[in-house]
């Protein structure tokens, strides 16, 4: 681990609540959180947007997949939390601050909602959390956020958060269920200077 990053190692993991959410650590042995981690990302709308560089396609995978993120925060290099109910903990999606650079002081956001907590704008909210972690907690300068063009509910979703449309990336994603065919993405961004947006401020 380089030393720039062994200063930003997260420990301890923190936990965010706000927005009616609560944003916690998934636990990579809790049957619970690896069930609904494999289901989020088995969900058929999550696959025709997102294709993982490692596919997980069952428990012990999406167990692996979780410690790797776990190892990522030690690491200083990425965030993942569990977007949970506030008040019994049951996962409702996923969200993360992926490849963190701190020497640019910037990094990438992901997100994703599962099936049955979908039209409650959880997507939103977890990512206003988490983008005031970021500029706040994690101090960084820029927040990338890019979704494969047509998916126009992730654009929603990254505008009502401030983050400005900033162009098209040519062939920057893989095709759904596909390594060897790209596709294009939309591209937005968010600076730390960028002034708050209306969901930034609703309690």
């Amino acid at each position: 681990m380089s030393d720039v990053h062994e200063q930003f190692a997260v420990r301890p993991f923190p936990e965010l609540r706000g927005q009616g959410l609560w944003l916690r650590p998934w636990n990579a042995e809790s049957g619970a959180d690896v069930s609904a981690y494999l289901r989020g990302l088995s969900d058929p709308e999550f696959q025709r947007w997102n294709t993982p560089l490692r596919f997980v396609r069952d428990i012990d995978g999406a167990r692996d997949s979780l410690r790797s993120r776990t190892a990522s925060a030690t690491e200083g290099t990425g965030v993942s939390f569990c977007v949970a109910d506030p008040d019994t903990g049951a996962p409702l999606g996923h969200i993360g601050v992926n490849e963190i650079d701190h020497v640019m002081s910037c990094a990438r956001v992901g997100y994703w909602v599962l099936p049955d907590a979908r039209g409650r704008q959880i997507a939103t909210r977890a990512l206003d959390l988490a983008t005031r972690y970021s500029f706040t907690e994690l101090a960084l300068h820029r927040l990338d956020l890019g979704h494969a063009v047509g998916h126009d509910i992730s654009c929603r979703v990254a505008e009502r958060c401030g983050f400005r449309y900033e162009g098209t990336l040519r062939g920057a994603m893989f095709e759904a269920g596909r390594h060897d065919a790209f596709r294009d993405v939309h591209l937005h961004g968010r600076l730390a200077t960028d002034p708050e947006t209306p969901d930034s401020n609703r309690a």
